[in-house]
């Protein structure tokens, strides 16, 4: 594990599954807070960090979306995403591809163009001095209505030139992914890259429903994909990439125990899944914590982790010259190692 351990921490990686708004490490948020005078509820930053205990995916979002209370100006933003690529830098990753919950911050008055402009100005600081590459998704936000959600995608539009594409978030439970048919068709129709959580607390159905009435390019988690073995053949057929976040899933009650998570099973049926972290502040770890943990407890082996890496690069939105430079890379790291 030792030998692993190094190999991992040095690997080249991609992360396609990261909320930003989710990298909001309770120091940072503590320090916006007193900077924009917003009262948090929490007397210290150790009870606020002993509030990230969750038993289901509702109890996250709770929290997640009162820390977005302290984001209010451009520098707000772009100090958290700052401060998340100079964690991912630390830790080899190489692309990233953010999420981020327009409609959490609209809906309080915050304008479009003072979410934007801060992450993207982070992101090109850290493309100048890391050389990490970087594609932006918006989300739209599932408990709220497709009115809501064609709102924000006509404001995207003024943006388009730094939005790579659109995804769906939020709670999964009685919003299928059908309820978005309408905003995804115009979004595809515009050139955007097309993603969707689906079948972390959704069943197989949400999964479908992504790849039929969305026609997304990757499903977000994935996990009870596994329930479905027509559905498996078919995405392992069409080479559809799952976004899987294992620290997420073990935090959120997905799974009771990583010895139990799917992901060893993902890559033996074929799968073309990839390692996230998700919302790392809330969930205990950035790329590599989820890379050693999932190593450990289901006893991946080089080559399984090799194989994450790859599709990794392989799934991101990115151009040719870009993955191929990645994945020479890759294999360079590998060759040396």
């Amino acid at each position: 594990m030792h030998d692993l351990r190094e190999f991992i921490e040095g690997l080249p990686k991609a992360e396609l599954h990261l909320h930003i708004e989710g990298s909001f490490e309770p120091e940072l948020m503590f320090e916006l807070a007193r900077r924009n005078a917003v009262p948090l509820g929490y007397a210290s930053v150790e009870q606020l960090r002993e509030a990230y205990a969750f038993s289901q995916l509702q109890d996250f979002l709770d929290i997640y979306y009162q820390g977005m209370s302290v984001l209010l100006e451009e520098q707000d933003f772009y100090d958290l995403t700052r401060a998340y690529l100079q964690r991912v830098h630390a830790q080899n990753v190489r692309h990233v591809e953010l999420f981020f919950d327009p409609q959490g911050h609209t809906d309080r008055g915050v304008a479009f163009t003072t979410v934007i402009d801060g992450i993207w100005r982070a992101l090109q600081d850290s493309q100048r001095e890391h050389g990490i590459s970087a594609c932006l998704i918006m989300c739209f936000l599932r408990h709220l209505d497709q009115n809501s959600a064609m709102r924000t995608f006509e404001q995207s539009l003024a943006h388009r030139d730094r939005i790579t594409g659109v995804g769906l978030d939020s709670s999964e439970i009685g919003h299928p992914p059908s309820k978005f048919a309408d905003v995804f068709a115009r979004a595809r129709e515009a050139g955007f890259r097309v993603v969707a959580h689906a079948g972390e607390e959704g069943p197989p159905a949400y999964v479908h429903e992504a790849l039929d009435i969305l026609r997304v390019q990757r499903i977000d988690h994935g996990n009870r994909a596994l329930e479905d073995p027509a559905l498996v053949e078919r995405l392992v057929s069409e080479a559809i990439p799952l976004t899987v976040c294992p620290l997420s899933n073990l935090r959120l009650c997905v799974v009771d125990d990583l010895r139990n998570h799917p992901l060893k099973q993902m890559l033996a049926l074929g799968l073309r899944a990839t390692v996230n972290s998700d919302d790392p502040a809330y969930f205990g770890g950035y790329m590599n914590e989820n890379y050693l943990a999932v190593q450990e407890a289901l006893e991946l082996t080089r080559e399984d982790i090799v194989t994450l890496a790859r599709n990794g690069f392989e799934a991101a939105f990115i151009d040719a010259p870009r993955r191929q430079a990645l994945l020479h890379e890759l294999d360079r790291y590998v060759a040396t190692q």
